[in-house]
């Protein structure tokens, strides 16, 4: 490992990459039992699209993983539908390494990891790439957040792990203490790290780079300290489709995210992710040659991730379902002070707002607030899901 640079794939050629990618695809394919000719990775195209309604329907088939061939699996995983997903103790099985690197964390370093390490993956992704670049962990998960500021000043916590607005409220802890703490560091993902929240950190002498990864497939893409664009990660192809269907997009359009891993102990051939991104011209300034993608540009369906966490259509139906006298729900994100806030509006006849907001927290796996609105109050605009926030 370079100073510069995690590995020397980094920096390799177009056409080197292009040529291990297609070799490492077929093997893949082989591993699924999926036949296919496919002289380029342009090919690719020609295969059907894994979306996430078909991956909980195969798992419901055949539990947990759907019938595809995994192995050398050490961790087993739920996310909220449920979805399982497997987690192996490999080498940076997840590939969090590289992007910890480029965020310049290293041997130095105490990581205050504030992912969730129950059931979900993302406490174990992170330590899995802390782990990689030599970094020690302190475990922290979410909440208790004086412990968090008494732990990270005690053990000497110099980088935070965790979504983007989980930082700034360890930071006004700390301030209410009265405590100094030694984070100069932050590797945040689970969210949009909106540019206001990043010029807070920055005034604070923090270093905040982001990274695009889900629970399926690990990281898909990350920041460097060019901070243009997001690059691809090295053991992932890439497709930006029209949403809804596996057609690729002209460059430079904005379209739908499809991921097809490289990992031989979990096999995922375009796995629809249902994110919204675009490939940007050029190659980052930092020397990385992959290709670059915008980041985050939205949803191609109404699943919305709020505080690090998926809501999804199918559990606002659910909701619903769970209450007689509700006819309809529609769950609203906002930002307040730099953090995410859910707001759930229910059109009932009658009902009570806290009731319902226990069910809110058991359906959703989300506190929020409750509003309770008369039937036929809400837009009748096919929305479920709204997202209020603006990336700009």
């Amino acid at each position: 490992m370079s100073d510069t640079y995690f590995d020397e794939l980094e920096t390799r050629t177009a056409d080197a990459r292009a040529a291990a990618h297609l070799e490492g695809l077929r093997a893949q394919l082989a591993r699924t039992g999926v036949e296919a000719d496919l002289d380029s990775l342009d090919d690719l195209a020609k295969l059907p699209v894994l979306r996430k309604a078909d991956l909980t329907a195969k798992q419901k088939a055949a539990p947990p993983f759907g019938g595809i061939a995994v192995q050398n699996i050490t961790h087993v995983f739920q996310s909220p539908g449920p979805i399982y997903e497997p987690g192996g103790s490999g080498a940076d099985w997840f590939r969090l390494g590289r992007f910890l690197h480029a965020a310049g964390l290293g041997a130095e370093d105490t990581v205050q990891n504030c992912f969730g390490y129950h059931l979900t993956p993302a406490g174990h992704m992170f330590e899995s790439g802390a782990r990689a670049v030599g970094a020690r962990v302190l475990p922290a998960g979410v909440g208790q957040t004086e412990l968090q500021v008494t732990a990270a000043r005690d053990v000497g916590t110099t980088a935070y792990a965790g979504t983007p607005d989980y930082l700034k409220v360890i930071l006004e802890k700390a301030d209410e203490m009265g405590v100094t703490l030694g984070i100069t560091k932050a590797a945040v993902g689970g969210g949009a790290l909106f540019p206001s929240l990043r010029q807070y950190y920055i005034d604070r002498g923090i270093a905040c780079l982001q990274c695009y990864a889900t629970a399926d497939v690990g990281n898909i893409a990350y920041e460097s300290a060019a901070m243009e664009g997001m690059i691809l990660d090295e053991g992932v192809i890439v497709e930006i489709v029209t949403p809804g269907t596996g057609d690729p997009v002209a460059p430079g359009e904005v379209g739908e995210v499809l991921v097809t891993t490289l990992n031989p102990d979990y096999p995922l051939i375009r796995f629809a992710t249902g994110d919204l991104s675009a490939v940007m011209e050029g190659v980052s300034p930092c020397g990385r040659t992959n290709t670059r993608i915008k980041g985050w540009m939205g949803r191609a369906d109404q699943t919305t991730k709020i505080k690090g966490m998926f809501v999804r259509p199918e559990q606002v139906a659910a909701l619903v379902a769970h209450h007689d006298e509700v006819t309809r729900a529609r769950v609203v994100a906002s930002r307040s002070g730099e953090q995410d806030v859910m707001t759930v509006h229910i059109e009932s006849a009658g009902g009570d707002a806290a009731g319902y907001a226990a069910s809110v927290a058991e359906v959703l796996k989300l506190k929020g607030e409750v509003v309770v609105v008369e039937p036929g109050a809400l837009p009748k605009d096919g929305l479920v899901i709204e997202d209020q926030r603006t990336y700009d």
